[in-house]
């Protein structure tokens, strides 16, 4: 048996610049690839301890506790099935040697070959010691393997210097595999494996020697001028644009730090200004053209407001940033210009005047033009508006206006822009501030976490927004499939239940979706899709409610009764989550489903009133009363909303519910007692249910 050690592995893949968008991705898949390949071929000892390094040119991952060879395994292999492995005499026949030779022992003892039964019929298995991989072998098809699959957004074809053609996301350079100090003889790519990496394209002497797998990190800091792990960089940006900014805050969007950090080996932060001038342009406009054309990082003041100053990330540390700084400076300044001018041109047109032209944008090609669309969210945001209390002129102003600025020249620029650009627009033509902030708010929520909007108009806007949005693209046929949802119909309902839990606003949802619907009455190819929109709000709310902590029986119970109203499903939620913890809960969620499975197996319709002369057992005259008697109490606190009270005044049913059970036969033989007990459990099933459908609560 070979006896094998263990030391620290690194690998890298050095290449030219990586996609910045990609890197952080590629890195992780590179690291995991070839951790899990090599768990797989046991050359990892213990629990896998790793290091992941993602720099702009280089993916790397240093594994501790590595194998140079993986422990010998036991292995158990089926041979042949005994009739075809033995003659009539029980000899060994051509077909076991030929098997035997085939797996690599062509004189084993027949003897010494395990006789078991598998399946119906017996079978000669061999058990023998298998040798583990070496980590050369283990580490090629984990290199191998890892690389095949990794996400690259587009893949790049160029030459090896000897006229092979490859396929990668970016050329590769150098390979280093590094088993201590032991270099591990792979390749990859056309690229044979070494122990030598490349620093800082422009302050580093060149190639880096690594002595050992473990000093990869500081070896390249120190010598290479290059910070390896992908998260050391990102803080270290973001702590030196923190330091820098000083009293001011930084406008810091993660995506774009991670961005910024896949365009440096060694982040330097830097600060430069533009003319206070461009500070007449809404903000929105200066920081977005920053950061998507320039990927420089905004300061506001403490109160949000814009300052002439921005931070760099520079790829070059330097004590005479002079040049870097100007250069950035001059680079700016022509697309805060365009931003300024986008705006200043944008303003000489009213709203008001570009509703017409969105009759030329197509909205869907059976759904008509935006304009179309606009005509449709106006109607409707006007039935809305006075369901919820809001002024109808208003909303259905709102909603004129709330697409127009798609028609500006901002919005052309920079799409992000449509409805902010919309409300800066709104006010300069002299707008109502409930009008202008609709434009912007009619969009809200718009990702998870994200406001709902703060006026009743914005909030009837958008509820018009996103219903018509859901019943038109449902209605042609375009309803979400597995993972594909081309139009944000999910989001669209999410943001729909948002606004109705949040603002508890009193409106029947089932009404909202047929007024949607409504509508699309004079647009050919609509199908009324009314009730599977209901339901999938439904199913929606179900998720909604899982995230927000509330247990899948006590969301069950609530929605099972089919609520049109969302304003006090919190409130039921709670009651049930109260009622369940009683201890009379359990026995009555249990008989609600007996009576539930009772009345469904009934073969009468809906039982009639129950009728008191036909109560002749003590336990359902009993239980009559007590119905009656807790009934009022139950409806007064209903009445007040007061869902908890109305679900435990439920708890004295207990005894008398069973007792019933206990004392009487609902499926008498007379007709008339069998129907009136039905009808008396149909009266307690409606009180039980009053909430809740606290069958659901049932174990």
């Amino acid at each position: 048996m070979t006896q094998s050690h263990t030391a620290s592995l690194l690998v890298e893949l050095l290449t030219e610049e990586l996609p910045p968008k990609a890197l952080a991705r590629l890195g992780t898949a590179f690291a995991d690839g070839i951790v899990e390949r090599l768990a797989a071929r046991d050359l990892i000892e213990g629990a896998p301890q790793v290091e992941k390094y993602a720099t702009p040119r280089r993916l790397a991952v240093l594994v501790k506790n590595v194998r140079d060879v993986a422990p010998e395994k036991q292995v158990r292999e089926k041979v042949l099935p005994v009739t075809v492995a033995l003659d009539k005499e029980g000899n060994p026949t051509p077909p076991l040697a030929k098997k035997l030779a085939a797996l690599g022992f062509p004189d084993f003892p027949l003897a010494e070959l395990e006789r078991a039964q598998d399946g119906k019929a017996e079978a000669f298995f061999l058990r023998y010691a298998a040798p583990g991989a070496t980590l050369a072998e283990g580490l090629q098809a984990a290199l191998d393997e890892t690389l095949g699959k990794l996400p690259i957004p587009k893949v790049m074809t160029y030459q090896r210097p000897d006229g092979t053609s490859v396929q990668f996301v970016r050329p590769v350079q150098r390979l280093i595999a590094l088993h201590g100090r032991n270099v591990v003889p792979v390749s990859a790519l056309g690229i044979d494996s070494g122990d030598t990496t490349v620093g800082h394209r422009f302050m580093s002497e060149g190639f880096v020697a690594i002595a050992h797998a473990d000093d990869y990190a500081q070896t390249l800091r120190s010598k290479g001028r290059v910070v390896a792990g992908f998260e050391d960089r990102r803080e270290s940006i973001r702590t030196q644009l923190l330091a820098l900014a000083g009293e001011d805050r930084v406008v810091m969007p993660e995506a774009l730090l991670d961005e910024v950090n896949a365009l440096v080996e060694w982040p330097v932060v830097y600060e430069c200004r533009f003319d206070e001038e461009f500070l007449q342009v809404p903000q929105e406009c200066l920081i977005l053209t920053m950061q998507t054309n320039q990927k420089y990082f905004a300061l506001t003041d403490q109160n949000g407001r814009l300052r002439s100053r921005f931070l760099i990330v520079s790829n070059i540390d330097t004590k005479t940033p002079g040049e870097i700084v100007e250069g950035n400076e001059r680079v700016v300044r022509p697309r805060l210009a365009d931003a300024k001018f986008f705006f200043t041109q944008d303003k000489k047109k009213r709203l008001e005047d570009r509703v017409p032209l969105l009759a030329n944008v197509v909205y869907h090609n059976k759904l008509g033009s935006t304009l179309q669309r606009v005509e449709r969210l106006e109607a409707l945001a006007g039935e809305i508006a006075p369901m919820i209390g809001v002024d109808a002129a208003l909303t259905r102003r709102a909603a004129r206006l709330a697409k127009a600025d798609l028609l500006t020249d901002m919005v052309g620029e920079f799409p992000e822009l449509q409805g902010t650009m919309g409300t800066y627009y709104a006010r300069h033509d002299g707008e109502p501030e409930e009008v202008a902030l609709a434009c912007s708010e009619h969009y809200q929520p718009r990702f998870s976490g994200d406001e709902t909007p703060s006026t009743g108009v914005g909030a009837a806007v958008a509820l018009a927004d996103k219903l018509e949005t859901i019943v038109g693209i449902w209605g042609i046929g375009l309803a979400p499939t597995g993972e594909k949802d081309p139009f944000a119909l999910r989001r669209h309902a999410l943001g729909v239940l948002r606004i109705l839990l949040e603002k508890k606003l009193a409106i029947d949802l089932r009404e909202l979706v047929a007024a949607a619907q409504r509508q699309f009455a004079q647009v050919p190819h609509v199908a009324d899709s009314t009730d599977a929109v209901y339901a999938f709000f439904m199913d929606r709310l179900r998720g909604l409610l899982r995230e927000r902590g509330f247990e899948a029986n006590d969301i069950e119970a609530v929605l099972s009764l089919s609520p049109t109203r969302l304003d006090d499903i919190v409130a039921r939620l709670d009651a049930v989550r109260e009622f369940a913890a009683l201890p009379e809960a359990a026995a009555l969620a249990a008989a609600n489903k007996r009576i539930s499975n009772i009345l469904k197996k009934s073969e009468q319709g809906a039982p009639s009133a129950v009728n008191r002369e036909l109560l002749v057992e003590a336990a359902e005259k009993n239980l009559y009363a007590q119905i009656e008697q807790v009934s009022p109490r139950v409806q007064s606190q209903l009445a007040a909303r007061n869902y908890t009270e109305a679900l435990t005044a439920l708890a004295a049913l207990r005894e008398s519910v069973d007792s019933f059970f206990n004392d009487v036969m609902v499926n008498a033989e007379d007709p008339a007692l069998r129907n009136n007990r039905l009808a008396l459990l149909n009266a307690l099933h409606q009180q039980m249910n009053c909430v809740a459908d606290i069958s659901k609560l049932a174990a």
